[in-house]
C-alpha cells in the first residue's frame, strides 16, 4: 500500500524497531579486543550518538507535520540505541565511556543556531561522516563483536541519510531556486572541513582499520555528491549509499 508523506518513514522506523526486538542484542558475553587508538575513536563516537534529541524533536513539532515529528522521535530512539550499543561494546573491552568531547559540543552548538533546516544540515554532516567511519569499523577489524555492533549501526545510518534528505528537499524547496545549489555547495565545504577534523583526530584509529586519513576524507567527500543530488532532486528517497 502506498503511503504518502512521512508516514512511510514512521512505518519504516517502526518495522526496524520490531526487527531489532526479534533479532536481540549482540552476544555481550564475548570479549572485545582492539588497539587503544580504536577504542579511543569508539569512545568519541559514543558521545556523539548519545543525547535526548529534545531540540530536534521540538523543531520537528514546530514544523507542523505530525508524521514527520513521530518519525523524528523514532530516529532519535535509534541514535540512542547506537549510544547504548557502543557503551556495551566499550564495557566488553573494559573501556569506560567519556563524559563528553569537544567535537560533540561544537556540533550541538552549531545545530542549535537556527531553525530545523540548519539543524538538519549540520546533523547530515555528522551522519555522512559516520557512514564511512562505521564501515571502516565493521570491515577493518577481525574482532567479531565490534564488527557486529558496527554493522548494525551502519545499517541504521544508511536509512537515516535518505530520511533527512527527504526533509531537506522539502525545506530547500521553500527557498528561492537560485539559492539552493549555493546552500548545498556550502554544506559540502563544511562536510570537507568536518571530515578533515575527524581524520586528524582519528588518524591512528583509521590506520589500524586499514584506511588512511586522505582516503577517509576522499571517500566522505565523494559520497557527498549523491547526498546533494538527493536533496535537490524530486525523488530524494532514491538515495543510495556510496560509501
Amino acid at each position: 500500500m502506498h503511503t504518502s508523506g512521512f508516514a512511510k518513514w514512521t512505518r519504516r522506523f517502526e518495522d526496524e524497531r520490531e526487527r531489532r526486538r526479534a533479532q536481540g542484542d549482540p552476544d555481550w558475553g564475548r570479549s572485545a579486543t582492539l588497539p587503544p587508538a580504536v577504542w579511543a575513536g569508539i569512545q568519541r563516537f559514543q558521545v556523539g550518538e548519545d543525547g535526548d534529541g529534545a531540540n530536534l524533536v521540538g523543531k520537528a513539532d514546530e514544523a507542523g507535520d505530525p508524521d514527520y515529528a513521530q518519525a523524528v522521535r523514532l530516529f532519535v530512539a535509534e541514535e540512542q540505541n547506537h549510544a547504548r550499543l557502543l557503551a556495551r561494546l566499550l564495557a566488553a573491552g573494559g573501556v569506560p565511556t567519556l563524559a563528553g568531547h569537544w567535537s560533540d559540543t561544537v556540533f550541538i552548538r552549531l545545530r542549535r543556531l537556527m531553525g530545523l533546516r540548519m539543524e538538519l544540515l549540520v546533523l547530515m554532516i555528522a551522519e555522512v561522516v559516520a557512514l564511512r567511519y562505521y564501515r571502516a569499523l565493521r570491515d577493518g577489524t577481525d574482532d567479531a563483536l565490534t564488527s557486529d555492533v558496527a554493522g548494525r549501526i551502519l545499517s541504521d545510518e544508511q536509512r537515516h541519510v535518505p530520511f533527512h534528505c527527504e526533509r531537506l528537499h522539502a525545506s530547500l524547496a521553500e527557498l528561492p531556486r537560485a539559492t539552493r545549489h549555493p546552500v548545498m555547495a556550502l554544506w559540502q565545504l563544511l562536510l570537507l572541513a568536518a571530515s578533515l577534523v575527524v581524520a586528524a583526530d582519528h588518524g591512528p584509529a583509521l590506520r589500524h582499520l586499514g584506511i588512511g586519513r586522505l582516503r577517509f576524507v576522499a571517500d566522505v567527500v565523494t559520497s557527498s555528491g549523491a547526498v546533494v543530488s538527493a536533496v535537490l532532486a524530486p525523488r530524494p528517497d532514491a538515495w543510495t549509499s556510496t560509501v
